[in-house]
C-alpha cells in the first residue's frame, strides 16, 4: 500500500519531486547556455510549473479540508519566499542595465520594471518573440514566468476556497 503523501499534518519530504525540479532547472540552464545542446530545454519551466501547480494545490486542499487555510499565511508565505530575491535582482538588474544599456533601451527597461512589479511581466513581453535575438537586451524578460507563477498564486486559492 502506497504511502499517503501527507500524514500528521506535514507534508513528507519528495524527493522524487526534488529530483524533477532538478531537471526542470538543468534543462532550462543548458538550454540558456547552448540551445543546440539541450533543444527543448526550456520546456523545463512547463514542468517547473506543474511540479509547483501539484505542491500549491496539495498543500492548499489539505489546509482547506482541515479548516485551517488563512490567506493571509498563504501570502504572507508567498512574499517571504519571492519578494526579497524578486527585489535584488530588480536592484542589481537596475545597475548593470544603466551601466550597459543604450538611453532608448533603457527606457524600455524601466517599462518593464513597472510591469515586473505588479507581476504582469508576461503583458509586457505579449507579442514579442522570447527566441528574437533582441530578447539578448531585454533583461527582465526571464520574469514573465514569476509573473505566471505570482498570478496563480493570487487566484488559484480563492478558486479552490
Amino acid at each position: 500500500m502506497a504511502t499517503p503523501i501527507f500524514a500528521n499534518r506535514a507534508i513528507h519530504y519528495r524527493p522524487d519531486i526534488d529530483g524533477l525540479r532538478a531537471l526542470a532547472v538543468l534543462s532550462v540552464f543548458l538550454f540558456h547556455i547552448n540551445d543546440q545542446w539541450l533543444p527543448g530545454g526550456y520546456l523545463g519551466v512547463d514542468l517547473f510549473f506543474v511540479i509547483s501547480g501539484y505542491l500549491i494545490t496539495s498543500i492548499i486542499r489539505r489546509q482547506l479540508e482541515e479548516d485551517r487555510f488563512l490567506f493571509r499565511e498563504f501570502y504572507a508565505r508567498r512574499i517571504r519566499r519571492i519578494l526579497p530575491l524578486f527585489f535584488t535582482v530588480i536592484f542589481v538588474v537596475s545597475i548593470v542595465s544603466f551601466l550597459l544599456l543604450l538611453p532608448d533601451d533603457y527606457k524600455k527597461y524601466w517599462r518593464t520594471v513597472r510591469y515586473a512589479i505588479q507581476f504582469v511581466a508576461n503583458q509586457a513581453f505579449t507579442n514579442q518573440d522570447y527566441f528574437d535575438v533582441a530578447s539578448e537586451e531585454k533583461p527582465l524578460l526571464h520574469l514573465w514566468s514569476l509573473a505566471i507563477e505570482e498570478q496563480f498564486y493570487f487566484f488559484w486559492p480563492l478558486i479552490l476556497f
